[in-house]
């Protein structure tokens, strides 16, 4: 991902593009084909040196045309055919679709890595069961793989996402100066685009539209929140008085430099953190949509540094999170032990839904329900053994029928269903 931000890959592009372009020109008979040939065949031979163009830009304060007249240090009088008709934009954007869709396809290889991961997983624990929360609280019965084939469903989204934003970015522009065509071909843009894996931009005004580039980083933001869910959700379930899952802590591996007994969830509260990050590049992104007229480079700063720290950033935070779900240490035992804490209170909406089915009204099956849940929560006391105790509740449910409520495997009966709407058949 680091190579495809380079200043020699992106100055490899930029010849690429140009020479493209002059072989349409050729074509088109606006410049010699021997010409077209010897730019390609020196220019591929050249290896450009960055110190260099940076000292001409130094004196140009332009960086085409400082990579342009180190090109025809190389090329020679030929170079003269070099760029006719294009404007720095025609380069600049070209280049960096190029660039983005290469890191597309990184990030994509990424997310296919992280969904191997969860589909393992999930399988592994389809039918490990735990306490699902609400509110951070205890709620009903699941398991811990539909907690992962959550993730494994929010991730393939991703993934649709990521595609469409490559597919929306992989314009070319090769349009001249306002984008009209004026001193250069359509075919050119054409040429250009096939050879580079783009389409041409229908209306360039001079600069691809930045409604295309929004779109790409707000995917990149998103991809970044469903990160951090997934992360925020470890470093609960890590936590001490829970300690239902936990990353995976290497021989060797030191939590703490004052407490010699700590370990903490640092990988995952790293990737909350690099979430934060690549979020916060979204909203520049929108901001570069309005530019003036036909074209200004306010946008230009903000895509030289969101363009590689967003794409490198999350790059990295995929791998990470691969290999935390990867390595991840589930505790199944200690996700018993938590439901069963609170002593069948899980078990509270099948009774109240029982007793409405017997023929009590709903509000007072509420009530009948709550007051001996207030007695959990309050007194310690046992769930089933309150409602036992109740004569409103045992005159409305015979005792089998309460008993029966407390059935964990009713909870489970739909995890094959959900499985397969994830994961389908196979």
């Amino acid at each position: 991902m680091v190579a495809i931000w380079s200043p020699e890959t992106r100055f490899r592009i930029w010849f690429e593009i140009e020479a493209h372009a002059c072989d349409a020109l050729a074509e088109l008979g606006v410049i010699p084909k021997e010409a077209a040939k010897t730019i390609w065949e020196k220019g591929n031979a050249a290896k450009f040196d960055v110190e260099k163009i940076d000292e001409i830009e130094r004196v140009t304060k332009h960086d085409v045309i400082a990579f342009l007249t180190h090109l025809a240090e190389f090329v020679g009088p030929d170079a003269r055919f070099i760029h006719q008709g294009m404007t720095s934009s025609d380069v600049l954007d070209t280049c960096f679709a190029v660039q983005l869709t290469r890191a597309s396809d990184i990030l994509l290889a990424d997310i296919d890595g992280l969904l191997a991961a969860l589909k393992r997983r999930a399988f592994e624990h389809k039918d490990t069961v735990t306490i699902g929360r609400s509110h951070g609280i205890h709620a009903e019965p699941t398991t811990f793989g539909i907690k992962l084939a959550q993730a494994y469903a929010e991730f393939s989204r991703c993934r649709e996402r990521l595609v469409h934003a490559r597919e929306d970015i992989a314009t070319c522009a090769i349009s001249g100066a306002v984008g009209t065509f004026a001193n250069i071909e359509p075919y050119v843009e054409e040429h250009v685009a096939a050879k580079l894996g783009l389409k041409p931009e229908p209306v360039s005004t001079q600069v691809i539209p930045r409604d295309r580039h929004a779109m790409f980083f707000a995917t990149l933001g998103v991809i970044a929140s469903s990160m951090e869910r997934l992360a925020t959700e470890i470093r609960h379930l890590q936590r001490t008085e829970v300690l239902e899952a936990e990353e995976y802590f290497s021989p060797g591996q030191k939590g703490s430099s004052a407490m010699p007994h700590k370990r903490n969830p640092v990988l995952t509260e790293n990737l909350t953190g690099l979430a934060r990050m690549v979020r916060s590049m979204a909203l520049p992104a929108m901001e570069d949509v309005a530019l003036w007229h036909e074209r200004d480079i306010s946008h230009s700063s903000v895509e030289r540094m969101i363009g590689p720290d967003a794409t490198v950033t999350l790059d990295f935070a995929l791998s990470r999170l691969t290999g935390v779900i990867e390595k991840l240490v589930v505790y199944p035992e200690n996700m018993l032990k938590n439901m069963n804490k609170f002593r069948g209170l899980v078990h509270s909406q099948r009774v109240m839904l029982a007793l409405t089915q017997a023929g009590l009204s709903r509000e007072d099956s509420y009530r009948l329900v709550q007051r001996n849940a207030m007695k959990v929560w309050e007194q310690g006391a046992d769930f089933l053994e309150e409602l036992l105790a109740d004569r409103e509740v045992t005159a409305a449910l015979p005792e089998a029928e309460i008993r029966e409520k407390f059935d964990l495997g009713y909870h489970t009966k739909h995890v094959d269903t959900i499985f397969r709407r994830v994961f389908g058949k196979a």
